[in-house]
């Protein structure tokens, strides 16, 4: 798969970016799930929904701060960005 870039990202609800890839690929994702989920104090955070509405696209990712919140291209892109933390490497 080539590189593949954000080229827009628009809040549609308080949590709920869609997101315009460069082949024309459009995600919905929601967010709230992800940040509720995570123990670590600087993503809750995002949580405020003013900080959370201060995302950017820079480079062709979708960052917030000085990259203090980003995510994989290809996570945003497939829409999983949540990875199912209980499966284990096989033996």
């Amino acid at each position: 798969m080539n590189n593949i870039n954000i080229i827009s990202a628009t809040l549609i609800e308080e949590y709920r970016i869609q997101l315009v890839f460069d082949d024309n690929t459009a995600q919905e994702i929601d967010f709230k799930p992800f940040l509720t989920r995570s123990h670590h104090p600087d993503i809750r955070a995002y949580l405020d929904p003013v900080r959370f509405a201060g995302f950017r696209v820079e480079y062709g990712e979708l960052v917030w701060g000085d990259y203090e919140l980003c995510f994989p291209v290809i996570d945003l892109y497939r829409n999983t960005i949540e990875h199912d933390q209980s499966m284990t490497a096989a033996a």
